[in-house]
């Protein structure tokens, strides 16, 4: 029987019906009026039922990727940065709206599962899913299986640690990995190069408006020769590089895939990566290792959402 899979990010909710091949059968989009939970919960039930009703079949089970940590036994959203949310029992209330059984994952977990069963990940058992968007998150498949760990935040590379007692982070706490390499972190820290006056490729690139500020400005002012933007920016290669390449050495994956808007629209700091990994990565971890971007794209959340709820 097909599933339901919902992709819940900061601005919309997506719903897909999915069939057990992974394939889309119908979806949905809607933005999100409210960002409160009883709010994002009718949002996520008008984006089911519109992509139910399209694809006109029953489904047996719903999954849920959103940006958090989520403890995987309640469904609880421990942390939810991009909704402002804290200790949120989303599981339980999709439940009883939905009225069907609910599972929820963190939205990284959702999209490496995708990609494991109908991407970029096909084939392979041992798999490691790293995305850079507005955030940094990875997840890990192991012998087929999906590693969530005691709690349900393993493969939190976005909140590892790299300066201590360094910039805040959206999840609070400071020096965390994202802080620096999260897509609103490097708009940040870009737009601070800007106010301080301080990048003359910068203020160019941008108009002098900090709002048409994206990480590509940073990329581009660093191909444009400046040395503060190219200061911001090898901090965020090395420690993105290095991160990446410690976790192939522990994980010793058959595939690494790689995707998210920042590393798909700065081929700069993707070929960084790939080149961390090539160097700092240990040499019998990365024997046979493909390298390959995500294929699924935006699906990728929803097809492995409603594949872990079959």
């Amino acid at each position: 029987m097909p599933t339901l899979g919902i992709d819940l990010g900061g601005t919309f909710a997506r719903a897909a019906v999915v069939d057990a091949a992974g394939k889309m059968l119908a979806s949905a989009k809607v933005a999100l009026a409210e960002r409160n939970p009883a709010g994002v919960v009718e949002t996520i039930a008008q984006a089911a039922s519109e992509a139910v009703k399209s694809a006109g079949v029953l489904v047996g089970g719903c999954g849920v990727g959103a940006a958090a940590q989520i403890h995987k036994d309640s469904g609880v959203l421990s942390v939810a940065p991009n909704l402002g949310w804290r200790n949120v029992p989303l599981g339980e209330m999709l439940k009883a709206r939905l009225g069907q059984p609910v599972r929820i994952v963190n939205d990284l977990s959702a999209a490496a599962w995708g990609e494991f069963h109908a991407g970029a990940g096909r084939g392979a058992q041992d798999v490691l899913v790293v995305f850079v968007g507005s955030g940094v998150g990875s997840a890990i498949i192991a012998n087929g299986r999906l590693v969530d760990g005691a709690g349900g935040v393993a493969g939190e590379l976005g909140h590892i640690k790299v300066v201590p007692n360094g910039r805040r982070c959206g999840c609070g706490e400071q020096g965390c990995l994202e802080a620096y390499t999260g897509g609103h972190n490097l708009i940040a820290q870009t737009r601070e190069l800007l106010e301080g006056g301080k990048s003359p490729a910068v203020t160019k690139l941008s108009g002098g408006d900090p709002a048409r500020i994206t990480p590509v400005t940073l990329e581009q002012a660093v191909e444009a020769g400046d040395a503060a933007a190219r200061e911001v920016y090898e901090r965020a290669a090395l420690f993105l590089a290095m991160a990446v390449a410690n976790q192939v050495t522990v994980l010793n994956p058959a595939r690494l895939i790689l995707g998210g808007g920042v590393l798909t629209h700065c081929p700069g700091l993707r070929r960084r990566v790939v080149e961390g990994v090539q160097a700092w990565a240990s040499q019998t971890a990365r024997e046979g290792l493909l390298i390959t971007e995500a294929e699924l794209g935006d699906d990728s959340g929803l097809i492995g959402a409603a594949l872990l709820a079959g």
